[in-house]
């Protein structure tokens, strides 16, 4: 059971880097000789689409379902589940860092920090749901206005 769970989560980190990659596109302009004119992958990023959370930071909206995956958990009561969770989170993010920064970095330090602060409160000895939840309200409220949606 141990390894299928360890199985998952590897293969659900691979997927969302996968994913990301595929909508976040590269950060650099597609024509940089071409002033005023968005990249095509900017604006496919930048478009309003229904059910995904759009900033200047790209489309968060794999980070921010994984997110609301260890919100469920930890509303549950099911801590050590979302602290494996989070995990996923967290290499996602980090694998993400070198396309999301560079496109709005002090935006990209306040949503790291976010993320930062659940991860230490599932991390702690004895995590406080309270204190969980209150963490991971804050990384999804903060993924929804770090830049605004779209």
């Amino acid at each position: 059971m141990r390894s299928f769970q360890s199985l998952i989560r590897g293969v659900t980190a691979v997927s969302a880097i996968a994913l990301l990659a595929l909508a976040a596109g590269c950060s650099k302009p597609a024509n940089p000789g071409s002033a005023g004119a968005a990249p095509a992958a900017f604006a496919r990023t930048a478009a309003p689409s229904q059910g995904k959370t759009v900033s200047k930071l790209g489309d968060v909206s794999a980070f921010r379902a994984i997110a609301a995956d260890v919100a469920a958990l930890v509303n549950k009561g099911d801590l050590p589940a979302a602290k494996i969770r989070i995990k996923d989170l967290e290499v996602v993010w980090d694998a993400a860092e070198a396309g999301l920064k560079p496109r709005a970095a002090d935006d990209w330090h306040v949503l790291d920090k976010a993320i930062d602060q659940a991860l230490k409160a599932l991390r702690d000895n004895t995590p406080d749901a309270a204190t969980c939840q209150q963490t991971l309200a804050n990384v999804l409220r903060t993924m929804d206005s770090t830049g605004g949606k779209a």
